[in-house]
């Protein structure tokens, strides 16, 4: 097994519920991760949905929690006491990283503010990830996941079967991506910190993050805002405007969903080279004479008549042979899938590792990076609430027997912990 990339860099996180995935990143690259969570726990294990009954069927917890928790160590500190406050810096003398993911200024309100960090490490890197960020009107709004994504337009609305308005069926952004925006600063200014021995500050919001994602066509909208004889469409189009993103493939012919034997592919044949490849390809170069189309980009949009005859070729294969049809004739031709059906996929199960829940108590996807040297070490189980602390304070803070039984007593460390004492 190869040395983890991050092996040597220490973070300690405070996070609550889904933005503990930064760490969760962090940690599946082999950073020590030591989630600092108050007495009680963090209440992202008891929250949505699926939760999981652990192996041995003692305890339980929600898949989330178990996947952006993976990895991780975890110490239980009660900061209204200042034994706490005090073993908390302790860490982060020997940390790299501080990461605030819960809502902006936490740490700030228990007096670990910016600068106490940088009294006891000025090489730490702090980084704060929260719904809206610390500036801007929304600041302490209170918030949860999807609202990052309705905010930044990324949710299609629905009216269900009683004629109310509802979410429809989408991926989260801000969630995922707030973690990876912010984890990749993070790095960039671990880099720096340890060349010049200077630390620093940065926040991240989910919602920024949600329409940094989708800035393609936020940036088209602006675009569009200039005159038309500056900011036009493609030649294929005569220069027309098309809508923003996907929005702009409606109609289109080239470029489009057809229903296969079984299920459903995209064809992409919207370059003049790939459209003459699939006529060839299924006999129909008739097709290709009576409409050759531009060089690039043009996908026959509103051809009706074109439309229906390739309905009709591609119901007569399935998707399995529209790919090997790609592959053969040199045409782009995609399966589409499902969360749930792309588990069947040959090229998911080709790239996509998955970690047993024998280990982690629920089956999850690896860290979906290739190393030429082989895959990073399976990360450990996400832990439960204060399973490491003696073991972290002893390591990284040096503290002994004695003073750790001392916080024991105080129930510093939990009132499980202080009960034990």
């Amino acid at each position: 097994m190869t040395e983890p990339l991050l092996a040597g860099v220490r973070v300690v996180e405070s996070s609550m519920l889904g933005p503990a995935e930064m760490g969760g990143l962090l940690a599946d690259l082999g950073a020590d991760v030591i989630k600092v969570e108050p007495p009680g726990g963090d209440y992202g294990r008891k929250m949505t949905w699926p939760i999981v009954r652990s192996q041995d069927g003692t305890s339980e917890s929600s898949l989330l929690s178990l996947h952006v928790n993976r990895g991780k160590r975890s110490v239980v500190l009660d900061l209204r006491q200042p034994d706490g406050i005090t073993a908390y810096l302790d860490l982060v003398r020997r940390a790299d990283v501080v990461i605030e993911a819960m809502r902006p200024g936490a740490l700030a309100k228990r007096g670990l503010t910016t600068e106490k960090l940088r009294e006891a490490n000025p090489k730490v890197v702090f980084c704060s990830i929260s719904g809206y960020g610390a500036t801007g009107p929304y600041r302490d709004l209170p918030s949860h996941g999807i609202a990052y994504d309705t905010w930044a337009g990324q949710v299609p609305l629905e009216t269900d079967e009683h004629g109310f308005c509802a979410m429809g069926e989408h991926s989260s952004i801000g969630i995922h991506a707030g973690p990876l925006y912010g984890a990749l600063a993070i790095l960039a200014a671990v880099i720096r910190a340890r060349a010049t021995g200077t630390g620093c500050a940065m926040e991240v919001a989910q919602s920024d993050s949600a329409a940094y994602f989708d800035w393609y066509r936020i940036e088209t909208w602006r675009s569009y805002e200039r005159p038309e004889n500056e900011v036009y469409g493609n030649a294929a189009d005569g220069g027309a405007r098309r809508e923003p993103g996907t929005g702009g493939m409606r109609g289109g012919v080239r470029y489009q969903v057809y229903a296969s034997a079984d299920g459903h592919v995209l064809f992409m044949a919207s370059e003049q080279e790939f459209w003459k490849n699939f006529c060839g390809g299924v006999g129909r170069d008739d097709l290709f004479e009576r409409w050759p189309g531009a060089t690039y980009g043009d996908h026959a949009r509103g051809n009706v008549e074109l439309q229906r005859i390739l309905t009709g070729i591609f119901a007569g294969r399935t998707t399995a042979e529209w790919v090997a049809f790609g592959n053969e004739h040199n045409t782009p031709i995609a399966p589409v899938n499902t969360p749930r059906t792309i588990m069947e996929d040959p090229q998911f199960n080709a790239r996509f590792t998955w970690l047993a829940k024998e280990d982690l108590e629920a089956d999850m996807l690896a860290y979906p990076v290739h190393l030429e040297d082989g895959p990073p070490r399976p990360p450990r189980r996400a832990p439960t609430a204060g399973e490491h602390s003696e073991e972290v304070l002893g390591e990284v803070a040096g503290y002994d027997a004695a003073r750790l039984a001392a916080l024991r007593r105080a129930g510093v460390l939990g009132p499980s912990a202080a009960a034990a004492g």
